[in-house]
């Protein structure tokens, strides 16, 4: 039997990187000219990766599907990302809302292909995550969320999920408590 690790699931846009704001919603950086990493984002990867919890990016990247970011350039992106933070997994989905995949968050498909793929527990695992649709999906993968709230104008995910202000906060409420799920 594989022993199944431990995991946190992060969005990419508004949790790893600043996310450009249009209309008061998030949106995804275009190019790496554009990309700028969220603050204590390496200092939360470093103590997440010292826990031995595998860091895995799950974006939605529906621009590529609109003809707005070609997957080079999105390629690009995520090497600079993974070159400035250190996190080393990126599943992405780029399809829109009318092409009702399983992948797209809020649907789990992204959680549950990288725990195949990567040997992971859900059910130990977290997610965190700046918009309903990411809680939504971690928590139908299984895992327990975080949510960093930047008070968008949309609802709000539903409860159980825990509310923080970065994903260093988040980074040290998982490794302070070892006991969690």
């Amino acid at each position: 039997m594989v022993d199944l690790k431990r995991a946190v699931f992060l969005d990419r846009d508004g949790v790893v990187n600043r996310a450009p704001l249009i209309e008061g919603l998030p949106h995804s950086p275009r190019s790496v000219r554009e990309l700028e990493i969220m603050p204590g984002v390496r200092e939360a990867v470093s103590i997440l990766l010292d826990f031995n919890y595998e860091i895995v990016v799950v974006t939605n990247q529906p621009d590529i599907s609109r003809g707005l970011l070609q997957n080079d350039e999105l390629d690009k992106i995520h090497k600079e990302i993974s070159s400035q933070t250190g996190i080393k997994h990126f599943f992405f989905c780029i399809h829109d809302n009318q092409h009702r995949c399983a992948c797209r968050k809020p649907k789990p498909g992204m959680l549950i292909y990288a725990a195949l793929e990567l040997n992971l527990s859900l059910e130990r695992s977290f997610l965190v995550g700046d918009r309903r649709k990411d809680i939504q999906a971690g928590q139908e993968a299984g895992c327990q969320c975080f949510f960093i709230d930047y008070e968008y104008p949309e609802k709000l995910p539903d409860q159980p999920f825990y509310r923080v202000a970065s994903l260093l906060e988040a980074a040290v409420l998982i490794t302070e408590n070892q006991n969690a799920k």
